[in-house]
């Protein structure tokens, strides 16, 4: 009797989303994003990215890319939005109620504590040109935290080409023309929609 053919191996697959990192209940994502906080002064952007993308795993660096687009055109603080996004990704509307409150609930109350010292030192002439040092690195973090992001351009559908391009026109009527973010967005950004949507459609 003939043997029946051996079946081709399977395919190698990339891991499935439920089997990579993600906060292992509630507890994780709120003590997370709680010190995520704390360690975020002058530049939260450059540790959210470090921590979720590079040492938890939790998003991809398109995935963050991705999310992080969605916290800016949304209303209110980038990061907290981002915060909100990530905790529905993993436990739908009470992670996000989670992320939220661990975004918030100490950092509120330790700058309101450093707001009550401020108003005692704000005058000294060195507590002034301090906080204006500090102005400068965060600028540095949140300008290393773009270039990292700028790699996931590679792999976006628009192409390297014309997603350089679109951070170019941003950059330009930001910087220069200094057009209002409420212009921005609708103008560049529904430009950068339309294409990406135009190459993804069938």
């Amino acid at each position: 009797m003939p043997r029946s053919p051996t079946p081709p191996a399977p395919a190698t697959l990339p891991p499935a989303a439920a089997d990579r990192p993600r906060p292992a209940h509630l507890a994780d994502l709120f003590w997370s994003f709680t010190l995520l906080a704390l360690q975020g002064f002058g530049g939260v952007l450059a540790v959210v990215q470090r921590e979720l993308v590079d040492r938890k795993g939790w998003l991809t660096n398109e995935e963050f890319l991705e999310d992080w687009a969605v916290a800016q055109i949304l209303p209110g603080p980038n990061v907290v939005n981002l915060a909100v996004v990530v905790g529905d990704r993993y436990f739908g509307l009470r992670g996000a109620l989670v992320a939220l409150a661990g975004m918030l609930l100490f950092p509120l109350l330790l700058v309101l504590a450093l707001a009550v010292v401020y108003a005692q030192f704000s005058g000294h002439a060195a507590v002034s040109g301090a906080l204006r040092g500090m102005g400068a690195v965060a600028a540095g973090l949140v300008g290393g935290v773009a270039l990292r992001m700028a790699g996931a351009l590679r792999t976006h559908p628009l192409g390297p080409v014309a997603g350089w391009a679109f951070v170019a026109a941003t950059f330009g009527t930001m910087a220069l023309l200094r057009w209002p973010l409420a212009w921005v967005l609708p103008v560049v950004g529904g430009a950068a929609c339309a294409v990406t949507w135009r190459r993804i459609a069938p």
